[in-house]
């Protein structure tokens, strides 16, 4: 009897004996599981997009851009998410922004500008950078100031009307124009959108986010939860201070991508296309990271870095490298563009915001629509006084005006949105980036038909955009009024320094970073009709690079 107590006994105090916490190598293998489990998940669902992207563009389904379509897959995902996963395997499915930042962003940025059709951009830059620094300031001041007044009067309750420099961020940030979801659509051959108005969207969309982001930054330097630190006496301070960092940035981008080239130049790692891809990535990424270590725009460091290096640097890489590098960064930038528009749509439903205010959310749409107005018309009407040919039509400036989307960037900067009012602004800026990528992009192929702006038989000789400066169709922006005698001393000037600069280019530059000599194709302008689109910075075979 005493035996089978005992017995029973033991059962018990095994049956109490508490289990073993788990150990490190437990938390280990399952934190492995987690990842490989996510990673699963986040493959399974970019493919799922990059096959609707194939499905769209297949069938022209212009209603619907690609990235509107990611967006939309993202929002039934992060839906599905906040149901069936819990708190901690949200981490997976919410919008990070400095993943955003120094992940996702630098190979996009890259790419437009290593792909960028120089002569297009240059041609128009006056135009492009009345838009994209002039306007966004313009944009930014009346989108701040009406949210100020709004608060004022009491209609918008959610924000501090007591303090300015909240809306002047938020103004800033709501600024940033990403068209994507538009570029998507007027890059499509088979529509032919007039090039010229693609270049100005194009130009203003890259230079406009990095001016944003200064702005941004500028403006929070004299945050205070209580009351801004700025005053009037700050005020040149702060202009001086955007200027320099945008001036630093370029600086800062132009002086890496000549070391790059001088490197590539004078050893032969072209002998290794592997190591030359590999170097041109790397000092892709080193250029983001320099600028923004240094507290400049590191968006603005890389575009004119892409730039350089197209110009001077794509003609020291060996024929492989140069079709690799080409179609990598391609890649890269259409999957993280991919990525981007998918984690938008789901911080819908993972953003673990607090506030959302529809009434502040229509407002700022609407202020959004006013400020884009104030820098969209009035800075045509300037531009075309100094164009004698091509002006901006009314047409034109009605596009312009609806292309101007919210993006990445703008969601990206809310979420640093700093004060007690983060989630007001973040959720009414997720709002306007989504209305207006999935509705303005949806509706892109309808207005440029609507107002003419395709051209189904555009020419490609000199008569077409970017042919003879000075000819039937010349595009280029000139400082002042064009009257006779301002036109002939213009075009002296622009014909000299032109002239000057590609000699200084040929005979300096490029025996110590490469290139290809463009005095021969400056000089037979009237008489190229195959490159002169093109505009001597670019050559279409890519065996002439070499």
């Amino acid at each position: 009897m005493s035996n089978e107590m005992d017995y029973l006994d033991d059962v018990i105090n095994v049956s109490e004996t508490p289990t073993n916490p788990p150990t490190i190598v437990d938390k280990i293998e399952k934190e492995h599981e987690f990842d490989a489990e996510a990673a699963l998940i986040l493959n399974a669902i970019l493919i799922g997009c990059v096959l609707l992207s194939y499905y769209i563009k297949v069938n022209r389904i212009y209603y619907l851009p690609e990235s509107a379509a990611a967006m939309m897959v993202g929002v039934v995902i992060g839906g599905l998410a906040r149901l069936f996963v819990d708190d901690d395997g949200l981490q997976l499915f919410s919008f990070s922004p400095e993943i955003f930042f120094f992940v996702l962003l630098p190979p996009i940025i890259f790419e437009a500008g290593y792909s960028l059709e120089k002569k297009h951009f240059f041609d128009n830059l006056g135009a492009i950078t009345l838009y994209a620094v002039f306007g966004t300031m313009i944009s930014t001041f009346t989108v701040g100031y009406l949210c100020i007044l709004g608060a004022k009067k009491g209609f918008i309750t959610s924000i501090d009307a007591d303090n300015p420099m909240e809306p002047l961020l938020f103004g800033a940030l709501i600024s940033a124009v990403d068209p994507v979801a538009t570029l998507s659509i007027m890059g499509s051959p088979e529509l032919q959108c007039d090039r010229l108005l693609y270049s100005l969207v194009f130009g203003e969309s890259v230079l406009n986010d990095a001016v944003a982001i200064v702005l941004f930054k500028t403006f929070r330097k004299y945050y205070s939860p209580d009351m801004p630190d700025m005053t009037e006496s700050d005020i040149p301070r702060a202009l001086l201070s955007f200027l320099s960092v945008s001036i630093f940035s370029i600086v800062v981008g132009v002086g890496l991508g000549l070391i790059s080239s001088f490197i590539y130049k004078h050893s032969n790692i072209s002998q290794f296309p592997k190591f030359e891809t590999a170097l041109l990535f790397l000092f892709c990424y080193l250029c983001y990271a320099t600028a923004e270590a240094i507290e400049l725009s590191g968006i603005m460091a890389l575009f004119f870095n892409g730039v350089v290096l197209s110009h001077y640097n794509s003609y020291n890489l060996s024929k492989t490298a140069h079709v690799t590098s080409d179609h990598i960064f391609a890649t890269l930038a259409v999957v993280m563009e991919t990525i981007v528009f998918l984690y938008m749509g789901m911080g819908v439903f993972t953003g673990k915001f607090n506030n959302w205010d529809l009434r502040f959310t229509i407002c700022a749409f609407i202020f959004c629509l006013i400020g884009r107005f104030a820098n969209i018309f009035p800075l045509s009407w300037f531009a075309n006084l100094c164009r004698k040919r091509n002006i901006i039509t009314k047409e034109m400036q009605f596009v312009l005006w609806f292309v101007g989307l919210r993006g990445a960037i703008a969601f990206a900067l809310s979420e640093n949105m700093p004060g007690p009012n983060k989630d007001i602004y973040a959720t009414a800026t997720l709002s306007i980036c989504m209305f207006t990528t999935i509705f303005c992009g949806g509706f892109t192929e309808r207005i440029l038909s609507t107002f003419n702006m395709k051209q189904p038989d555009q020419p490609s000789g000199p008569s077409s955009f970017g042919g003879d400066e000075f000819g039937e169709n010349y595009l280029y922006d000139n400082l002042v009024m064009a009257s006779p005698i301002v036109e002939n001393v213009t075009k002296t000037v622009y014909k000299g320094t032109k002239g000057m600069w590609t000699k200084m280019d040929d005979k300096y530059l490029k025996p110590l970073f490469g290139g290809a000599d463009e005095s021969t194709s400056i000089n037979d302008d009237d008489e190229d009709d195959g490159n002169d689109s093109i505009g001597g910075y670019e050559l279409s075979d890519v065996e002439n690079r070499n």
